[in-house]
């Protein structure tokens, strides 16, 4: 697997995380996972998309 593949994997995999958070949050579902975990899950999947996203644009300019 090569690391453009793998960072791809990897930023759908925090937004995923940022998304059940900010779902958990808004309709406040899931009442066994309390809110200060649907906090975390929201801050720590933004903090990995924006990680990924600054990677995979730095990846697409060095192959391009």
């Amino acid at each position: 697997m090569n690391v453009k593949t793998r960072t791809i994997i990897t930023l759908v995999c925090s937004l995923l995380i940022f998304a059940v958070g900010v779902i958990r949050i808004l309709t406040e579902s899931l009442a066994s996972t309390p809110l200060f975990v649907a906090y975390i899950f929201v801050m720590t999947g933004l903090i990995g998309a924006v990680a990924n996203g600054m990677v995979l644009r730095k990846l697409r300019k060095t192959f391009a």
